[in-house]
């Protein structure tokens, strides 16, 4: 059998020179996944803030709304009140 010797060195080499390929590779995608959540954590952020500002708006003018409908509850029992206490003379009075 014939033996081949092994050139140690060239085998060094490209073993060095594959672990660096790794490591920029690994570098250059660990910086593009770093980028990437930080552009969506800021996009969700602002999209929440608009979200957070349409939800105020609407309350607050929901709670406007029911504010006015609330008086105008009371009103309509008022006016009921009043309605009620003149037909309890006028029976009154037809009895009497």
């Amino acid at each position: 059998m014939i033996t081949k010797k092994i050139d140690t060195k060239k085998i060094s080499k490209k073993v060095e020179k594959a672990f660096k390929n790794a490591k920029t590779t690994s570098a250059k995608a660990n910086d593009y996944a770093l980028n990437t959540t930080e552009k969506v954590v800021t996009e969700t952020i602002d999209i929440a803030s608009q979200l957070q500002q349409v939800t105020d708006k609407a309350l607050k003018s929901r709670i406007e709304l029911l504010g006015k409908k609330q008086n105008l509850m009371f009103d309509t029992l008022e006016a009921y009140k009043k309605q009620l206490l003149k037909g309890k003379k006028k029976l009154r009075k037809a009895f009497a």
